[in-house]
């Protein structure tokens, strides 16, 4: 362990020298207060350019150093350490108070807020409703957990905060007044952090606390239907809405409705599969929740193309369509958009997966595979245990590279299928992030003759 420049440790310490620890660090030295950050490799990658940019601050890397943590008042966690992480436990002060971005953006914000989390389409209706919000003429932030840190859209002009929040932030959030707030789903992720389900779930429903009106997934089987009946709440689901519910009715068309009122058809979104209804249905519920006009928020729908790696269409060569959902890093997400796009071709798709599985419970996948798959190319460390679980099922083709996969699944597509990266696992045992192999995997499919 080792102190990188030589200040005098601070009331007030940072823990995370990425965007999220950054984004703390500017807000702390925008108002002069004095701040130390730490982080836990002993070289982390913006470690140069961190001291030019603030050579005052006091930075530690390597560990947990005790003489900071033990005089510490004030700790800014970075997501990705638990909280009750035992070296962090350890060496901090037991009077320090232990804190994420979203909580101190919640003590510094007056305008009203939007709260997304859920396994899977967070993204999605994040980005979804900030269209809509920016279509009705909004000076709206959207970010947290993608794109923008939370703390880097605080402004006295934001009329309107979107925020995609992950269970790891909602760990350190405690005050949190959100208009609307949503969790949109929940499967099996993340179980290399969190004990079991309930607990991955527990930490997903603090979304919930001090919110106005509750959006939920009346289609969720794990997922509590209503979490607390003293709050309003709305609905969405795929199936026909009651009165004033979103969902979905089928006459000569499929429609996004509310209750008997027809919204728009469905073959007018620009975004692919059922999850994608489900995902633009509780956006209207959202939106509603804080007085978007429903005109503008359609309008949104209509334009919105949905966002890269989350069932993006890449191309079609020789009558096979092929698809980008990289960022299918869990088994709901890769179940969802098989079932999303089961009716989108003809004929079977082809499946991708494979990669860090971080101890997923990969049986859910069997159904879903078999019903719509012609073979599956499996790559990455998790790759020889879903060959065992699904070679009985459907023809399955262990290689060593996302070139070979891609060259595999062409040979085995034919007129009429397609081709579908989701990996229902992590991405960092081969590349740095998902956007990486879905890019690596785009790129491949481009070049192919």
């Amino acid at each position: 362990m080792s102190a990188q420049n030589f200040q005098t440790p601070t009331d007030t310490v940072v823990i995370g020298m990425g965007d999220t620890g950054l984004s703390c660090i500017e807000y702390f030295t925008a108002r002069g207060i004095p701040v130390s950050i730490i982080d836990t490799r002993k070289e982390p990658p913006k470690l140069a350019e961190f001291k030019t940019q603030y050579p005052t601050v006091a930075v530690y890397t390597g560990g947990f150093p005790k003489e900071v943590l033990a005089k510490a008042k004030l700790v800014l966690l970075s997501p990705g350490i638990p909280k009750d992480h035992p070296d962090l436990m350890s060496t901090v002060s037991p009077k320090a108070e232990i804190i994420g971005d979203i909580e101190l953006l919640a003590r510094n914000i007056t305008a009203p807020v939007i709260s997304i989390t859920g396994s899977n389409g967070k993204s999605t209706v994040t980005t979804l409703v900030g269209e809509m919000a920016k279509e009705a003429g909004c000076r709206v932030g959207i970010g947290g957990n993608i794109g923008v840190p939370a703390l880097s859209l605080l402004s006295p002009e934001t009329e309107l905060y979107v925020l995609e929040l992950s269970s790891f932030q909602l760990e350190t959030t405690y005050s949190l007044h959100s208009k609307a707030a949503t969790v949109l789903n929940l499967c099996p992720d993340h179980l290399d952090r969190y004990a079991n389900l309930e607990e991955y779930k527990n930490a997903k429903l603090r979304i919930y606390e001090h919110c106005d009106q509750i959006i939920f997934n009346r289609d969720d089987p794990i997922l509590p239907e209503k979490p607390n009946d003293s709050v309003q709440f709305l609905s969405f689901g795929l199936d026909k809405p009651e009165a004033n519910q979103y969902g979905l009715i089928q006459s000569e068309e499929l429609w996004l409705a509310r209750g008997e009122e027809r919204l728009l058809p469905t073959g007018e979104c620009r975004i692919f599969g059922r999850h994608n209804m489900a995902n633009a249905l509780a956006a209207l519920a959202l939106g509603e929740s804080v007085g978007l006009p429903l005109d503008k928020m359609l309008s949104a729908i209509k334009c919105f193309k949905g966002l890269a790696h989350r069932c993006e269409w890449v191309r079609e060569l020789r009558g096979v369509q092929w698809f980008n959902d990289s960022k299918g890093t869990n088994v709901g997400a890769t179940i969802a958009a098989l079932q999303g796009l089961g009716s989108h071709i003809p004929g079977k798709w082809v499946l991708i997966a494979g990669g860090l599985g971080k101890n997923a419970d990969f049986r859910p996948l069997v159904s879903p595979i078999q019903q719509y798959c012609r073979a599956v190319v499996l790559l990455g460390t998790s790759a020889s245990e879903l060959f065992e679980l699904l070679h009985s099922t459907v023809p399955c083709f262990l290689v060593k590279d996302m070139e070979e996969a891609v060259q595999t699944a062409s040979l085995q597509a034919s007129p009429g299928d397609g081709v579908l990266l989701s990996p229902a696992c992590a991405s960092y045992d081969m590349f740095r992030h998902f956007e990486e192999r879905g890019d690596v995997f785009k790129a491949m499919v481009r070049d192919l003759l």
